[in-house]
């Protein structure tokens, strides 16, 4: 009964805490704001991101100039406001990328 009840809690700590990773508004995850500069990285990413065609958290567009509104992004070699990291499996973030209405 103890080791049931013990399983009972860890899940629903973790059912608590998974959701606080990214907000649910997600204008932020991890703390970073979901618009600006971005840099692709192979390694060591402040957010591990999965692209996918249904049910994003997110929807991104790929902007040159000013990426100011959450899910434009512009990305860049160097002068990133945050770095990326592209995975098929537990990501961070799940996006799409869109040519219209980011966000």
């Amino acid at each position: 009964m103890k080791k049931l009840l013990r399983i009972f809690s860890l899940l629903t700590v973790l059912l608590i805490a998974v959701p606080l990773i990214c907000e649910a508004s997600v204008t932020h995850c991890k703390g970073i704001k979901l618009c600006g500069k971005v840099k692709v990285v192979k390694h060591f990413a402040d957010l591990k991101v999965q692209v996918v065609k249904n049910f994003p958290d997110l929807k991104v567009k790929r902007v040159k100039h000013f990426p100011n509104d959450i899910g434009e992004w512009q990305f860049v070699t160097h002068g990133e406001d945050f770095t990326i990291q592209y995975v098929d499996n537990f990501p961070d973030l799940k996006i799409k990328f869109v040519e219209h209405f980011p966000g």
